[in-house]
This record gives structure tokens, sequence and C-alpha cells, in this order.
């Protein structure tokens, strides 16, 4: 049976034909493309990820605008030209709007992957980490805190109310980890640890934090995600997969980073949009590119969990 799709979107013909005859995809988002890393590396990473996924024989559907067409699923010269584009917007889930009238280009966030992959019926999504509440930075330059900021992420909201499996590495290190978690609890969003009991600080593989689900497996978290869904609830469930070993840096080591990073960005008065990309850019040159090497990893081994999930799915 044909899908009906928005008028705004264009679905590749390998999703297409995959949601039409119940084969796994997943979807994964492009802000790592367009705004987190520079070209060729962004290009190559994306490459690798949807390797990852179709290594798998599962369907990858990365996620973008591209001149005001939501695409699921890009092909080679579409990721080619999201890699290089010039003029490129962040597109979260307030963005749709204007970026389709206005005919815009622009790379989804967490929250506006969420949303175009459920417009079309896809379950299961693959990110590095999601967005979440910000740490709290002093209004005295020099001094940092890690209290609690009133500056949110979009992801967090979009992740209480959108029922898919968002596989990540947790919430980005450079957040207040104590109270996204804090929000994550009490908006009913299950936090599963694949492997783990505790959540894993994006880089590295330990917070400190207790998580109270754990999977040892896809056929597991899949049985959590269905008896949360059977009881009409219909957040998220997120899947956090630390990095191995021998990939994770220290917990120490990044956060003195993170430390510096904030400072930095008080310094010099970056705010709104721009913080997340300023710190991440900082800690990597802080850490020597140690960071960098880790958030590459992380993206490919949620992508190939996200797989794994999407064909017991």
């Amino acid at each position: 049976m044909s899908i009906q799709y928005p008028e705004s979107f264009s679905v590749s013909s390998a999703v297409v034909e995959a949601l039409e005859n119940n084969k796994p995809v997943v979807a994964l988002e492009s802000t790592v493309i367009t705004h987190g890393l520079p070209y060729p590396q962004n290009l190559s990473i994306a490459q690798e990820m949807e390797s990852e996924v179709t290594q798998r024989d599962v369907v990858p559907a990365t996620i973008a605008v591209l001149d005001g067409k939501v695409h699921v699923g890009l092909d080679a010269d579409e990721l080619e030209r999201l890699a290089t584009e010039q003029d490129v917007h962040k597109i979260s889930s307030r963005d749709f709007a204007s970026a389709i009238a206005k005919k815009r280009c622009g790379g989804t966030t967490v929250a506006g992957t969420m949303v175009a992959a459920n417009n079309v019926g896809i379950k299961v999504f693959a990110t590095g980490g999601i967005g979440g509440v910000h740490r709290q930075i002093s209004k005295k330059v020099g001094q940092s805190s890690a209290g609690v900021s009133s500056d949110m992420s979009a992801d967090l909201p979009q992740l209480a109310n959108t029922p898919m499996i968002v596989v990540c590495a947790g919430a980005k290190a450079i957040l207040n980890l104590p109270a996204t978690l804090e929000y994550l609890e009490t908006f009913a969003i299950p936090v599963v640890g694949f492997g783990t009991n505790e959540f894993p600080a994006f880089y590295s593989r330990s917070s400190g934090l207790s998580i109270n689900a754990r999977a040892d497996s896809a056929v597991d978290i899949i049985k959590i995600a269905k008896a949360h869904w059977d009881l009409g609830l219909q957040s998220a469930i997120l899947v956090v997969n630390p990095l191995p070993e021998e990939e994770a840096l220290a917990d120490e080591q990044i956060e003195t980073a993170i430390e510096e990073a904030v400072r930095e960005a008080e310094f010099n008065g970056v705010s709104g949009q721009a913080v997340t990309p300023y710190l991440l850019s900082m800690v990597s040159e802080l850490t020597k590119g140690k960071s960098l090497k880790a958030n590459l990893a992380l993206l490919r081994y949620n992508a190939r969990l996200a797989a794994q999930i999407a064909l017991e799915f």
C-alpha cells in the first residue's frame, strides 16, 4: 500500500520502498554534517554512518532540508552538496516552517530529525549525543558554574512527545548532565543503558549518574519500547550506548577541558545556538583532537547499534 507523505517532503526511493514493504530503516541527523565538522571530514563521517547501517541490510535515511524540501534519505550528490553548501541553517523543530517557506538548506538537529522521521513512520534514529539543559555560565567573566541554566535544548521536549527509539552516547558532555537526566525522568522518557547501568558522558563512559533500565541486546531494547508504548505513553526510548574503553576519554581530562571552554565562551560573549559548536570546537582544541576522535567513533557505534535494533524491530 502506498504511503502518503507531506507535500513538503521528498522521500528517497530506497526509503519509500523500505517503508512500504516493512523493511528496516534508520534515521540519521545532519547537523553533524552542516555545523559539526569541516569538509571533507563531515562528508566522510556521514558516509561512514550510512555504511554502518547498509552493511547490516538496513536502509539509512539521512534527513536534511534542501531548497525548502525536507529530504528523508539523501543520494551521493545530495550528501556532497549538504557537506559543501555555504548558506546552511540549523533546523530544529521550530525552524521547518520558515526553512520550507524561504526555500532554505539546512541540517536537522536531533529534534528536527525526530519530527521528520516521525512524519514518515521511521521508528529508529541514531545520533551522537542529545541536547539537554545547559551549564550555567556566570555573568562575571572568567567564572563558570555547573548550576542549572534556563537554556534548554528543544531535543528534550521532542523526546517527551515522539514515540521513537533514539540511540545516542548520552547527552553532550558540555551540558549539565544531572539536570538533563532529571528532565528525562520528569517527562517519562525511559533511559536504557546498553550494557551499562550508568549514564555515559558522551566522550567518556562514566558520569557517576545511575539509570534504572539496562538492556544487553537489541531484543531487550525492543521489548522495553513496546511495553512502554503499549501503555499509551508517547515519549521516546533513549538508548545510551557508551564508547568502548579503548575509544573513550578519561572523565577528569574531558571535564577540565569543558570547564576551560565554558570560561572562554563567557569571555567571548558566545550565546544562543552558537554555544554548542563553540564549546565542542574548544574542547577538541584543548584535548588536542582526542575529543573529536571519540566523537567520530561514537557516531559510528551508535549507527551500528541502531541498525541492529531496526533489524529486530
